[in-house]
């Protein structure tokens, strides 16, 4: 009988143990898993502005830019030399710039030693000029997309698009911004001098391992890659003199799985203007937008003589439950750009009452509805085959899409080639913030979204689209699908892949 006390004392002891140390492991990884750089550093590096693209024009009036993807170093600390990716540089890419009406043709050279691709993230075009993962240019190769602009002004951006690869190929750096114009913006009184009173502000999250980017997922980290600190433009803890009333923030989500609540410490109002695809109907004041990878937002902030101000991520409440905060991010914090103004600020026309008039649909014409269900196994519980056409739809028509997440952890959701309308989100009238033309929208868990698109795009039934989770390790995952626009009676027919090879141009 004593012996068998003794087993049950020595196996008490053994649970005891064990329990203490999970205990111990779980109390060490929550209190280690929310990162914040508010007041740590001193922000001493001036913030690069993205070159605008050099381009000429053909003699049938097509605007021509070059961008040579190529591998390179940056000294993001000085003496610290990191291997990175870009376009015409060693890091990011410049800023294109073009107007609605205009016919666009970019020359892109692969100089990596890997095939990749460029994505107009935003942009209505053809299908086999979107850039998705059946427009590969092979190492040494050529691609030349073409188009005609043809949708509002707005703040797009452009990066790669590899099936399998493309959290991997924007982290090292592959984005770029690229800005549309058209004669409403140009005559609406908003800051409009680019790097001047008119900033671009392309956020990305990293981490360094050395002199290298980092971006090995830690643990229990299952929205993607977070970063233990942010960067602007390329720019450690960035600021940037400023010496106008007013001044325009184009953000950008560059990161792969970072969702970010921008406002600032002093809870002053700023003014939300335009959101992915264009202008709202008018400006909308708040003192916090939230952005998800892949997002825009172009907000207006008044600044006072001789103040110093940091935009600043806030922690966020909508991620699901505590652990999915604690771990997917949601409870971090981040100082991300000082605005430093002069002593004296040239004065700013006050803005406008009316923006614009919003030409997404509102679904009233819907022909027919679609249902997807987001989940880390895929869109409808099917994982993206290249092969496979998911769903097809007819040119000219409009539908709503109901999109769902009960799984648990954030997504978002990304459409290719459309700007659509949010109609409701939980059965709701959706916020301010997502009242414009959206492409991408964030998705917390318990969050359905009906969503009013219109297909107005060129018929083409064996080159498709892209739908998927903007957080890039998940697509990379394979939470992805893709969807054809036919003519009506036409049928969808198998994908076919176009390359760019080395040697010769495809376009």
């Amino acid at each position: 009988m004593s012996r068998f006390r003794r087993v049950l004392i020595t196996l008490g002891s053994v649970v005891t143990v064990l329990v203490l140390a999970v205990g111990g492991l779980f109390a060490w990884l929550w209190t280690g898993a929310d990162v914040s750089t508010v007041g740590k550093a001193s922000f001493d590096n001036a913030l690069a502005i993205p070159p605008l693209a050099e381009s000429s024009v053909d003699k049938d009036g097509t605007r021509v830019f070059d961008l040579r993807m190529r591998a390179g170093e940056t000294e993001f600390e000085d003496g610290l030399r990191t291997p990175t990716w870009g376009f015409n540089g060693s890091y990011l890419g410049p800023t294109l710039r073009a107007a609605r009406g205009e016919k666009v043709r970019v020359r892109i050279e692969n100089g990596l030693d890997e095939a990749s691709s460029v994505h107009w993230h935003g942009m209505h075009l053809p299908a086999r000029m979107d850039g998705g993962p059946h427009q590969m240019i092979e190492p040494g190769g050529t691609w030349t997309p073409h188009w005609t602009v043809d949708q509002p002004a707005a703040t797009l951006w452009y990066h790669p698009h590899p099936h399998g690869a493309t959290e991997r190929h924007v982290r090292r750096g592959l984005a770029g911004m690229f800005i549309l114009d058209d004669d409403r913006s140009e005559e609406l009184a908003l800051p409009k001098r680019y790097g001047v009173d008119d900033l671009p502000v392309i956020v990305q999250d990293m981490r360094f391992d050395g002199a290298r980017l980092d971006g090995e997922r830690r643990i229990m980290q299952n929205v993607g890659f977070l970063g233990d600190r942010t960067m602007v433009n390329g720019t450690l803890r960035p600021y940037r003199d400023v010496a106008d009333e007013l001044i325009r923030l184009r953000l950008l989500n560059a990161s792969t799985a970072r969702t970010y609540a921008f406002g600032f410490p002093d809870g002053r109002s700023f003014s939300l203007t335009a959101t992915d695809g264009g202008l709202l109907e008018r400006p909308a004041p708040m003192d916090r937008v939230q952005l998800s990878p892949g997002e825009r937002a172009e907000i207006v902030v008044r600044m006072r003589a001789g103040e110093r101000v940091m935009l600043r991520s806030f922690p966020q409440d909508n991620y699901g439950d505590g652990w999915q905060r604690r771990f997917g991010g949601g409870d971090d914090s981040f100082d991300v750009l000082e605005l430093r103004a002069a002593g004296e600020l040239r004065p700013s026309p006050d803005l406008p009452a009316a923006l614009g008039e919003l030409e997404t649909p509102d679904g009233t014409d819907a022909v027919r509805g679609r249902h997807f269900d987001l989940k880390r196994s895929g869109v409808n519980g099917r994982a993206m085959d290249l092969g496979r056409v998911d769903e097809t739809v007819t040119r000219g028509t409009t539908e709503v899409w109901t999109v769902r997440n009960g799984n648990g952890m954030p997504h978002n959701f990304h459409v290719h080639d459309v700007q659509f309308r949010v109609l409701e989100v939980n059965g709701e009238i959706p916020p301010a913030a997502l009242r414009g033309p959206k492409d991408t929208v964030f998705l917390p868990n318990g969050t359905t979204m009906r969503l009013a698109l219109r297909f107005s795009g060129p018929a083409d039934p064996a080159t498709p689209y892209m739908y998927h989770c903007h957080l890039l390790y998940h697509e990379d995952e394979g939470m992805m699908g893709q969807f054809v626009v036919v003519e009506k009676g036409q049928q969808a027919q198998a994908p076919s892949g176009q390359s760019g090879r080395p040697g010769h141009e495809h376009g």
